[in-house]
């Protein structure tokens, strides 16, 4: 499948929907009833003339009062004859819309009145484009009785429950006759059994095909504007004749002839639609395999014989229900028998005991033969028929059956071998039945790993159904396929593949940033190539366009996980939105991280894992994941790209469903980095740091802080790794006492007063040296302790190493910047309350200098990018940090208190201003606590305690403002101090809460000196408005109840609130704050471990050496980080080949957990129990039919032995006539005698059957039906009357027509059915040769060839061939193929040629009087005559109607043939 033949339906998936939604319900219903009025007819009477054995009713069935005035009245027609094909048109359809069928649960459908000549092409239409139904994968078509009958209950439910199943699991459509009666009220049962009550019911499509002339109120459905919806009554009552819709049909089809009250009008529409349809691609137009059909048989009669006929002569596969009745029970019964004793007489016996002593009776003698003859033809094709047998235990269930009648069918034909294996499994895809793929494809004889076989394909040539099950969402077919022998490497090796991946994508989040990514690409293209012309109608897509997607989503640290590519696919943008600019650094790519210059190879695991996570697949996910190398870092990844989708994303649902699957695979990374801490610490932290070439160059610890993964950050293993940075060079397990007394007394580092990491080292060394020295002296051998010794010994550290190790762990660095940050705070106070003068003090210089450091650091941490995530990103995560607000926020008030302390105007509030720096900087003290594992935690409570007293605050300033505004006004009266209204509104409330009552409200404790009458006393308040003795006149009452209502809502109700909202957080944020202190905690071990490791304000010396340092390029110098290491490729490999062994534990492990959860034992325990009890049912069905049938065999033998007494005793009455012994005939079949059953039987190898075909080839004759046991001459067949047929006589003639010249000319093998030379030249041998050309390949004579010619008629090989007058010339048709030349050539060869058969041939254009007899001819040529040479020249010109083929069985030719083909092998000693 080339990339240019793939079309961009993804993209135009999504401008369809978005354009789909916008259009109103109405707008679409006046398309589709425009639609309707254009495509769709009915078919009318436009001629009334009655019948004269009905009053008042047409010959074409209609009452006179429904035909039209101009068909009452023609004057076209008057005198004529009534005629179907002239008296009814064709007119706009009157009948369609939706059905809603009431009482019964309002069941709703799809429905339309069609002509009977409508085009099969427009009803698909009909079905797929306005009825918006999926293209089907499989068509079931029900057919069987069309009268009510019972199902035994098991039968019942063993059809309902299959039927459904095939249906749901394939995405299959059933299509039936659509009435409730018969089979199809079965089919409607199970609809609505099964169906309705499925998560997946709509799904499910029952395609309803009907006469519209027996449909009993048909005319609720008449509406000529169409009814949205029908109210349609199913009325049994009442019908008649008539038959009723079933209502659990999903769509109907009344097909409309223009007749009334006429059974099957449909047959003939329903067969060509089931055959247009067979004819689509299954799938999507890139399959190659069409649609399959298969029929499936209950009941039914002679129309149902006819049907399941004339379906396996098309190849169609049926599957008939034994215990259903009737045909099928017939025809079930039969197969049981071999085929020599299906004859007459047995197809006689089944009729009588199947159908009713009524129903048989009506059976003519040539019908009983006719069906005797189908039959046995039917069970000729077993590779089309399958009997499914509800009663046996072996057979499993009626959808396995259904499915596997058609792998069946697909195995034999034409397609053998490796292409017939394809074909099935292209079904067994499409159908996602795993199940069938590994019972009846992955078999031990049809091994698809083994290249040694000719029939049997390799594991590379399954790479074609690899890309169907991925790209149709096929996961237990992907798992099955990696099982037998697919390689990703191989599947994923070509670029191509990958990205035709990406370009089937379902509609979907990323495709949808991809396609605005290509398309912003296009944009940025013209605009830098401004003078190229564009000849595309499309945009291309490559997977540089997927790298840039996807560095987006994990982050601007990450390098492009794809090299840049000129692979490319069209991709039709069809979109109205444009997309932001892309990334400025997508020009300046650098390619994925390379081995010692080498180029990097992808991760075939990886790249499918990464397709599948982008659309949000968890089972395809999961399969990719485990075939990842470096599953870790790939779980980390898809957990950070899934987040960002889902924050980027506006769908809730589908965000829901991203968080879920993130969740999920932040917990496969702790379970694999859980068996990694219990197998090997070490190793599990190298895991942690080590840089994956596969995503990004980027670690899995910094994959887990940017994907927010606190659960995995807070693992012991995690913790140890981030321990073990913290404490730099020293031992994690020194206490803090004794680091504290080192960074003052340094020089006793020199001795052992501190662990240092590299002693610890060497002391685990020395144990193994002495745990080696003792194995060696309990086994004697020295080889461990020689190689042991060979290694290099660990040197000790000496005193300057361990000095650098003390003041450069980021511990100590930690531990110096505490002490110096009390200090600047003691500094800074002393210079605010003691040493603050005009002109700054000494102690403030010193106090500027420091802050000066303190800026220069917070610089260096915004500038300092080791992880590469550019400066906007580093100043997002700068800022996100609360403590480095607060630097900033203090910098910023010191920088401006100093500029106001330096002015004499500002000198005041400069100092304001930095005293409420001095709290800013003491807030900032309270990060020291956060590396502390006790306060750590505390401090996030108070964070998420602060956000709820922000709200709090919210609802708490409501009720202040709302009691302080009434109460200013009514004690106040037109206040102008703004200071004091603002004390008086909200500053009094909020101090009433924490117990500071006003006396102003109380005439009690009024006290007109503490304020001022007229407000003229700026520093008293305004007194309230007095009366004439000089007393508050404010209504006491009110303001007392007043303050009491505010109270009691203030202090008791929202402080209690307030309490209770600390108490809930605390208890929500309790269980996490541990996980999210840990989390935190990375950041500040990682900003202590870049840190220069002189304290403030010393530090400034350091940044003036780094700023040389940068300044200068020879002195640049790059540090190892501990947060990222990178690997040699050896010890890359190694360490990804144990972390693979150790995902495998934990898969087996979790494996081993579920099964053994409660969930999967009451499952087990469920299914257990269900088919137990469906084997009891099913034998005690099993058991009752078998009483039954010995009941039968008893009554039945009784009789006999009734009727031979009856004899006896008469012939004692005749006075010693002996009894007649003769065992009575159970059958009246004609002309049937124990001889010639003997004979047929003895004959029944060499009978022809292609010679008794029912339908003649090329003609509308028809063959007079003739069972095996009739096929000798020498049998009797007294009711033998066969038609006569000769083209040159321009007719049939019956049989009588030139007797004296026929019988002169008798078919040696027997009676065809008919008579006459029929489509043969002449009467009696028609003689044929078949030429065999063959040759030897090479010199090596390992592989024989023989020429084949297309066969124009059937477009399959055939020999060269063709009727002659006598065998020692070629045919004369050979000629115009051959060319003149080569056909004289070849013919003088003729007489060199081997013989290889000749005699009689079964053709289907034999008759009783005229026959082919065909003679093989083999010419074998050598490969240097000239005739091999012109053979060769005509091979080339012939465009492929004239090839060299191999011989052997996997020659595409018809049966004869290859017979005769397989003896040409034989006889040149190869193998065929």
């Amino acid at each position: 499948m080339k990339g240019a033949e793939i079309e961009s339906w993804s993209v135009h998936t999504l401008a369809i929907q978005s354009t789909s939604k916008q259009l109103s319900p109405s707008f679409q219903r006046c398309l589709f009833t425009y639609w309707i009025k254009e495509n769709i007819s009915k078919k009318e009477c436009c001629f009334f003339l009655r019948d004269p054995r009905k009053e008042q009713i047409c010959y074409c069935g209609y009452p006179k009062t429904e035909h039209t005035d101009e068909a009452i009245k023609p004057e076209d027609f008057t005198g004529d004859k009534w005629d179907m094909h002239s008296h009814v048109r064709e007119a706009p359809t009157d009948a369609f819309g939706n059905i809603s069928f009431s009482g019964f649960g309002q069941n709703t459908g799809k429905y339309a009145r069609v002509s009977a000549d409508t085009p099969s092409e427009t009803l698909y239409q009909l079905l797929t484009e306005q009825w918006k139904l999926s293209p089907p994968n499989l068509l079931i078509s029900v057919t069987g009785g069309a009268k009510n009958f019972d199902l035994k209950s098991h039968l019942k439910k063993v059809f309902h429950r299959g039927l459904i199943r095939v249906v749901q699991t394939t995405g299959a459509w059933i299509i039936t006759g659509g009435t409730h009666t018969g089979v199809m009220k079965h089919v409607g049962q199970a609809v609505r059994d099964y169906g309705l009550s499925n998560s997946m019911q709509g799904k499910i499509v029952a395609i309803g095909v009907a006469t519209w002339g027996v449909i009993h109120n048909r005319h609720d459905l008449v509406n000529e504007e169409g009814h949205f919806p029908a109210h349609y009554v199913i009325d049994t009552q009442s019908q008649s004749n008539l038959a009723c819709l079933d209502n659990n049909h999903t769509h109907f089809l009344l097909v409309d002839d223009g007749t009334n009250g006429v059974y099957g009008r449909e047959i003939e529409l329903r067969a060509r639609l089931e055959k247009y349809i067979s004819g689509k691609h299954i799938g999507n137009k890139v399959s190659g395999t069409t649609i399959p059909v298969v029929c499936v048989v209950l009941d039914g009669g002679s129309g149902t014989l006819d049907t399941i006929y004339s379906a396996m002569l098309n190849d169609t596969p049926c599957v008939i229900l034994e215990g259903s009745g009737r045909i099928a029970d017939i025809i079930a019964h039969a197969s049981k028998e071999l085929l020599s004793k299906v004859n007459i007489a047995l197809i006689q016996q089944l009729m009588k005991k199947f159908f009713t002593q009524e129903e048989y009776g009506k059976f003519k003698e040539g019908e009983i033969i006719e069906w005797t003859k189908k039959i046995q033809d039917i069970l000729r094709m077993s590779h089309l028929l399958t009997i499914f047998r509800a009663s046996e235990e072996d057979h499993g269930d009626m959808d396995v059956a259904i499915l596997q009648a058609l792998l069946k069918a697909s195995k034999t034909g034409e397609s053998r071998g490796a292409q017939s294996l394809r074909r099935q499994l292209e079904l067994a895809i499409a159908w996602n039945r795993v199940d069938l793929a590994e019972t009846e494809i992955f078999t031990e004889e049809s091994q698809w790993k083994d290249p040694c076989e000719e029939d049997k394909l390799r594991s590379s040539d399954l790479h074609w159904a690899m890309n169907l099950a991925l790209a149709g969402n096929k996961p237990q077919f992907v798992s099955l396929l990696l099982e037998n022998g697919v390689c990703l490497r191989d599947f994923l090796q070509d670029e191509n593949t990958l990205c035709g991946l990406y370009k089937q994508l379902p509609p979907c989040f990323f495709l949808y940033k991809l396609a605005k990514r290509v398309k912003s690409t296009r944009y940025s293209r013209r605009q830098a190539l401004a003078r190229r012309v564009s000849v595309h109608t499309g945009q291309k897509i490559s997977l540089t366009h997927v790298s840039e997607e996807v560095r987006h989503l994990l982050g601007k640290f990450t390098k492009h996980i794809y090299p840049s590519s000129t692979t490319t696919y069209h991709l039709d943008m069809s979109m109205e939105e444009t997309s932001a600019p892309t990334s400025k650094d997508q020009t300046s790519y650098q390619g994925p991280f390379r081995d010692d210059g080498a180029e990097a190879h992808r991760d075939a695991g990886s790249d499918l894992f990464l397709w599948a996570i982008v659309q949000n697949n968890k089972e395809l996910s999961e399969i990719a994941w485990e075939q990842c190398r470096d599953c870790m870092a790939a779980a980390l990844a898809a957990s950070k790209i899934l987040k960002k989708m889902a924050t980027e994303g506006s769908n809730a649902d589908e965000a829901e469903d991203m968080l879920a699957l993130a969740s999920h695979y932040e917990d496969r990374a702790i379970g694999v980095f859980g068996k990694c801490c219990d197998s090997d610490e070490e190793r599990a932290q190298k895991l942690l740091v080590r840089m994956s070439r596969f995503w990004g160059g980027t670690t899995c610890l910094r994959l887990a802080l940017e994907a927010d993964d606190k659960n995995f950050v807070a693992q012991s293993g995690v913790q140890a790794l981030l321990t073990q940075i913290w404490c730099g060079k020293l031992s994690a397990d020194n206490p803090v006492w004794k680091v504290l007394i080192c960074m003052v007394f340094f020089p006793l580092i020199c001795t052992n007063f501190l662990v240092f990491r590299h002693d610890e080292l060497i002391q685990r060394e020395t144990e193994k040296n002495e745990d080696l020295k003792a194995a060696e002296k309990v086994t004697g051998s020295t080889f461990r302790t020689s190689q042991h010794h060979g290694q290099r010994s660990e040197k000790r550290l000496s005193c300057w190493s361990k000095l650098e190790g003390l003041y450069c762990a980021p511990q100590v660095k930690f531990y110096g910047n505490i002490v110096s940050y009390f200090a600047f705070l003691f500094l800074f106070a002393v210079v605010l309350m003691i040493d603050f003068q005009s002109t700054p003090s000494p102690r403030e210089l010193l106090l500027y200098i420091w802050l000066l450091s303190l800026v220069c650091e917070e610089v260096r941490q915004l500038f300092y990018d080791p992880d590469g995530f550019g400066i906007s990103k580093k100043a997002q995560m700068y800022i996100h940090e609360l403590w480095n607000i607060l630097d900033v926020l203090s910098i910023l008030l010191f920088s401006l208190g100093l500029g106001f302390r330096l002015t004499t105007e500002l000198f005041y509030a400069g100092k304001i201003l930095l005293c409420i720096d001095f709290v800013v900087f003491c807030l900032r003290l309270m990060a020291i606590f956060t590396i502390s594992r006790t306060l750590g935690p505390k401090i996030i409570i108070v964070k998420k305690m602060m956000m709820d007293m922000f709200f709090f605050m919210f609802l708490l300033s409501i009720w202040v403002v709302a009691y302080g505004v009434a109460k200013q006004g009514i004690l106040i009266h037109n206040e102008s101090r703004l200071d004091w209204i603002m004390r008086g509104a909200v500053y009094e409330p909020y101090l009433i809460i924490f117990g500071n009552f006003p006396e102003i409200i109380d005439n009690t404790q009024f006290n007109i000196d503490s304020c001022s009458i007229n407000g003229a006393d700026p520093l008293k308040p305004k007194c309230p408005v007095l009366n004439e003795n000089q007393i508050p006149a404010f209504p006491e009452w009110l303001t007392i109840i007043m303050l009491c209502v505010y109270l009691l809502f203030a202090n008791i109700l929202l402080l209690n609130l307030l309490i209770a909202i600390f108490n809930f957080t605390f208890q929500e944020v309790q269980d996490n704050t541990d996980k999210i202190w840990k989390f935190q905690r990375y950041e500040l071990i990682k900003e202590y471990h870049s840190r220069p490791a002189a304290p403030p304000p010393f530090i400034i010396l350091s940044h003036l050496f780094i700023f040389m340092r940068m300044m200068v390029p020879c002195c640049t110098h790059v540090r190892e980080s501990e947060f990222k290491k990178p690997l040699s490729p050896i010890e890359e490999e190694e360490l990804l080949s144990w972390e693979a062994l150790m995902k495998d534990r934990y898969l087996l492990s979790a494996r081993q957990e579920q099964s053994q959860s409660i969930e999967s034992r009451i499952l087990d325990t469920s299914h257990k129990v269900t088919v137990l009890t469906e084997r009891m049912e099913r034998e005690q069905e099993t058991n009752s039919n078998a009483v039954l049938r010995r009941l039968e065999k008893l009554e039945e033998q009784v009789t006999q032995s009734t009727k031979a007494l009856k004899r006896i005793e008469d012939s004692l009455k005749s006075l010693g006539v002996p009894a007649n012994e003769t065992q009575p005939q159970t059958s009246n079949a004609p002309d049937e005698s124990s001889d010639s059953s003997t004979n047929a039987a003895a004959q029944e190898d060499r009978f022809h059957v292609k010679a008794r075909q029912l339908h003649y080839p090329n003609s509308k004759i028809t063959r007079f039906p003739v069972p095996e046991e009739k096929v000798p001459w020498n049998v009797s067949f007294s009711s033998y009357m066969p038609t006569y047929y000769s083209p040159e006589d321009g007719g049939d003639h019956v049989d009588g027509s030139e007797p004296e010249d026929l019988d002169k000319y008798r078919n040696p093998e027997g009676r065809t059915g008919i008579r006459g030379r029929g489509a043969l030249s002449r009467l009696g041998p028609n003689l044929n040769l078949d030429l065999v050309v063959t040759r030897w390949r090479d010199s090596s004579r390992s592989v024989l060839e023989y020429l084949a010619v297309l066969n124009p008629n059937f477009k399959s090989l055939a020999l060269p061939g063709g009727p002659v007058e006598s065998v020692d010339h070629l045919p004369g048709c050979l000629k115009g193929i051959l060319g003149k030349k080569l056909f004289e050539a070849l013919n003088a060869k003729v007489s060199e040629g081997t013989k290889v058969s000749e005699g009689y041939v079964d053709d289907c254009r034999n008759t009783d009087n005229a026959w082919v007899e065909t003679t093989v001819l083999n010419i074998h040529l050598d490969r240097t005559s000239q005739v091999i040479a012109d053979i060769n020249n005509l091979v080339i010109s012939s465009q492929g109607s004239v090839k060299w083929e191999e011989v052997s069985r996997r020659s595409r030719l018809s049966s004869n043939q290859r017979v005769s083909l397989q003896k040409v092998a034989v006889l040149h000693n190869m193998k065929f």
